[in-house]
């Protein structure tokens, strides 16, 4: 579609972020290619590419030559005229990643979540992010955008996280704005590794998707016709809530986390494993004895992934979608898990979703906020451009 006519502040820019786009997508080109594949003229090409190498969003990367005719340059997008980071806010860890334009990490720190308060909480992202920007060689002001994953559902109106029993204090997210003198965009952690998994892993390329996460606690998002589905108030896919038939403790700790995470998550699978007759502290090394043959260990395991197996029933019913993604430190565990999950499946009815497990390790948060902040990033660089 040419857009040669019209406004002309609006088209240059709408113009200039096309072709940006372009270069993102594919890599370097050269003017006339750039005109051929976006329909835009030579000229407007040309006006378009001065503008941004000015401003350092594309730059000159190559010349072709050894043909008839004059050499031709080539141009790409300069992924690091703006930074973006990500923070991944979980129970046990917190992960700060700073990337480019690309979405490529220039930096990351992880640390132990050790905090008791608010304060606490945001002193150690502001840490992190810092330590992070400085690996990168990065100046944390030219960072553009922050996207923060966290446990729990962001209530904009209230400036406050629903479902969120085990972080500190209701006033985090002001707390973490002046940390880091930027105005976070927060974000559900299961959505944003729902994110990374769309883009980076598994689910790419699938237009309908679960990912349905299983660690220190039990959550899942939904891609639907290609695009995030998070509900009326952003709670859909907190299946932690769901009932369930066995014994959950007490009561207070249901409503709070939910029956299903109850039972379900890391803290689920040690409380059963010491009911078993296990001294053991963490899923972890309850699964590592499993995989070395301890019989009681195996039968929590087996426990746990007939528990699983319940809950991908669910899911398939009501989503039927192409496949159903296992992440998190215990649903990772797909080799060991994975009979027990299918059996179970097999026994609640015909439904037989694909259940794979996911290959972003613990970066799935992180590379799901990356992708969240630079496409804001985007559009904050493009408003501007617009005056």
């Amino acid at each position: 579609m040419r857009r040669d006519l019209g406004n002309p502040r609006l088209l240059r820019v709408m113009n200039e972020r096309t072709l940006l786009g372009r270069l993102h997508d594919h890599g370097p080109a050269s003017r006339a290619e750039l005109a051929k594949v976006t329909g835009l003229s030579k000229p407007t090409v040309s006006a378009a590419l001065a503008g941004l190498e000015e401003d350092g969003l594309v730059h000159l990367v190559g010349e072709v030559s050894g043909r008839p005719g004059p050499v031709t340059s080539l141009y790409d997008m300069n992924a690091r005229s703006a930074y973006v980071a990500g923070v991944d806010i979980g129970r046990d860890w917190i992960r700060v990643a700073v990337a480019d334009l690309r979405g490529s990490f220039v930096g990351r720190r992880d640390g132990r979540n050790l905090a008791r308060s608010t304060a606490d909480l945001a002193l150690q992202v502001r840490e992190l992010a810092l330590a992070a920007a400085a690996d990168a060689e990065v100046y944390w002001p030219q960072v553009t955008c922050v996207v923060v994953g966290s446990p729990g559902v962001y209530d904009p109106a209230g400036g406050r996280l629903d479902f969120a029993p085990n972080l500190p204090g209701a006033d985090l997210v002001a707390r973490l704005r002046a940390a880091l003198e930027l105005d976070p965009v927060i974000e559900n952690d299961i959505n944003l590794a729902t994110v990374g998994e769309h883009d980076y892993g598994m689910g790419k390329g699938k237009a309908n998707f679960a990912l349905v996460s299983i660690g220190t606690g039990v959550g899942m998002g939904i891609v639907v016709n290609g695009e995030l589905y998070v509900g009326a108030r952003g709670a859909a896919g907190e299946v932690s809530y769901l009932p369930v038939a066995e014994d959950v403790g007490s009561d207070r700790e249901a409503f709070e986390h939910g029956s299903t995470e109850s039972v379900a998550s890391a803290p689920g699978v040690v409380r059963a494993a010491r009911l078993a007759g296990l001294r053991m502290d963490t899923a972890k090394d309850i699964f590592a004895a499993a995989a070395r043959g301890d019989v009681v260990a195996h039968g929590v395991v087996e426990a746990e992934g007939r528990r699983i197996g319940g809950l991908i029933v669910t899911v398939a019913a009501i989503l039927d979608p192409e496949i159903i993604v296992l992440t998190g430190g215990v649903g990772r565990n797909l080799e060991l898990l994975g009979k027990a999950i299918e059996r179970r499946i097999g026994e609640l009815g015909p439904l037989r979703p694909q259940v794979v497990a996911s290959t972003l390790g613990d970066s799935g948060v992180l590379l799901g906020a990356v992708a969240r902040a630079r496409h804001r990033a985007w559009d904050l660089i493009f408003e501007a451009r617009r005056g």
